[in-house]
């Protein structure tokens, strides 16, 4: 009979290809709601009301749907209108529009602490909106957003084991396909913890000197 060392050397290998699906799955998503969360924050700000009306919409109905849901709407009902996606990009594309509100909080937060007085200067000496978000606003933004920003990476890697439901193979999903064939749970989900947690270390490092950095500015 196999000690559970043995049996933890013979899984490992098919949870490291669902690790590469995981990361995969977390640095796309977190490219789409980067990009997404950045045009409803400066759509929220927008002197054209309905621009800011679209962004509160769909941040506010985004925040108050379980991503699991919008996960099974992308995978099994966008199909049914002519839009069929692979399980992973259904997977990319759902987290990246999911959190996407999320980041939006995070740049709004961003954009609300910066100093009005900056901005009018800025009006002052003839610069027109569009210059001051570049030059003015967005750089600093994004420097009070990165605290928050690191946290919203380490949930969306966490957060990355929902596609499974969905049958991407990433490294939640190999656990419950070895699991299933060897009923040998605690050992399987044994090193799905351990190897999610050492994936999140270094990311909870990295929050945490962003955090101690924007303190010390």
């Amino acid at each position: 009979m196999l000690s559970a060392f043995e049996r933890a050397s013979e899984y490992l290998p098919v949870l490291l290809q669902g690790v590469w699906l995981t990361i995969a799955v977390t640095l796309l998503s977190l490219l789409i709601s980067t990009v997404l969360g950045l045009i409803w924050a400066v759509m929220g700000r927008s002197n054209f009301l309905p621009f800011r009306v679209f962004s509160r919409t769909f941040i506010t109905v985004i925040r108050g749907l379980p991503i699991i849901v919008q996960l099974f709407y992308i995978y099994f009902v966008l199909p049914e209108i002519g839009i069929n996606l692979t399980a992973f990009q259904a997977g990319v594309f759902g987290m990246g529009i999911a959190y996407s509100a999320y980041q939006a909080e995070n740049f709004r937060a961003g954009f609300e602490a910066i100093d009005r007085g900056q901005i009018e200067a800025a009006h002052s000496i003839g610069m027109k909106d569009s210059l001051i978000l570049r030059r003015v606003i967005l750089p600093q933004a994004f420097r009070i957003s990165l605290p928050p920003y690191g946290n919203t990476m380490i949930m969306m890697l966490k957060d990355s084991s929902l596609v499974s439901t969905i049958t991407v193979a990433e490294l939640t999903r190999q656990g419950q396909l070895i699991a299933a064939s060897t009923f040998d749970n605690m050992t399987v989900f044994s090193l799905v913890a351990v190897i999610y947690l050492l994936m999140a270390l270094p990311l909870t490092y990295l929050t945490h000197r962003l955090e101690r950095r924007y303190k010390k500015t």
